[in-house]
């Protein structure tokens, strides 16, 4: 009971901060739904205050790039990083998994525990018996195993956080799902090198081919190599904002036959409000199919990196 109300209390204060932190502009209808599918600094002030950005980390002149507070850089302040609304729910996300499978340890082992922990260890059992070790096998994938359930879980409480009203859904910007994808990147580089060794590793890109047409070969292969995190990056990112902008496209007609009509507009709402929770049912599915599929191509890719043979 304490966990639901600790994950209850979590999700409430980050969607509360989420929606009166982040700062609103005077926008049309349809931009104002789009809106929140983009990553927003949270902001104190208002109400005549000045508006500043919450938790700004200062960045160097080398990293301007990578700073959100581009109209006060016109102005000539220095480029800082601030805190966005996706970043909130990115920790929200964490947090969760401290909170939802800290009791799934003790459930494999004794067999007690509350419905949370029945539910998560189930979750936690399928990923290791039905996607990890079919493909890595027991002891190699008891290695990674660890990396794999933070992936999955990770992934899926964004998704599902996504779907709750007045939050952000982080697996919406191609920054957050480009970062997942470089994690396992990083994991098929770096694990490959580890269990092939450094030169071994590159060597064994290219199968046995003729020595004419390795070095083509060899330039498809790394290609290929880092074709495999941006197909990750964009699968994820283009399913979670599709369903997203499909939502938005439905709850945006609204307010668009309303501008012909007030009347025209309340009788378009339920026809419009009923299709956008199918495919808000639909969402809920995909939330968890995207964790899924996730994990399971980073455990192939990785599965491929460690084995030459592959």
């Amino acid at each position: 009971m304490a966990r639901i109300v600790a994950t209850l209390l979590l999700i409430g204060a980050a969607c509360f901060v989420s929606y009166n932190y982040v700062e609103h502009h005077e926008k049309g209808a349809m931009e104002s739904l789009y809106m929140h599918l983009m990553p927003a600094p949270l902001v104190s002030g208002g109400y005549g205050a000045p508006v500043e950005h919450m938790l700004a980390l200062p960045l160097p002149e080398s990293l301007t790039a990578f700073a959100n507070n581009t109209a006060e850089m016109d102005a000539g302040e220095s480029p800082t990083a601030a805190f966005t609304n996706l970043q909130l729910f990115q920790v929200l996300s964490v947090l969760l998994i401290f909170v939802l499978l800290s009791g799934v340890p003790k459930h494999l082992k004794t067999g007690k525990g509350d419905i949370l922990t029945r539910v998560f260890a189930g979750f936690a059992l399928w990923v290791r018996d039905d996607i990890v070790f079919p493909v890595m096998g027991k002891e190699r994938g008891g290695q990674f195993l660890p990396y794999f359930l933070m992936v999955f879980f990770f992934i899926m409480f964004m998704n599902v956080l996504g779907l709750v009203p007045g939050s952000a859904t982080a697996t919406a910007s191609i920054y957050v799902t480009a970062g997942l994808a470089l994690t396992t990147l990083f994991a098929m580089i770096g694990c490959g090198m580890i269990a092939q060794g450094p030169i071994a590793f590159w060597k064994n890109l290219v199968p046995h081919v003729p020595l004419a047409i390795w070095p083509l070969m060899f330039f498809v292969e790394v290609f290929g190599l880092f074709v495999k995190p941006i197909a990750l990056t964009i699968r994820l990112f283009a399913n979670m904002t599709g369903g997203h902008l499909v939502v938005l496209s439905f709850i945006g007609l609204i307010f668009t036959f309303a501008q012909l009509s007030p009347v025209v507009g309340y009788a378009s709402a339920p026809f419009a409000v009923g299709f956008a929770i199918f495919i808000m049912i639909i969402e809920s599915f995909v939330a968890l199919l995207q964790a899924y599929i996730f994990t399971q191509l980073s455990v192939l890719f990785v599965d491929a990196s460690v084995h030459p043979s592959h």
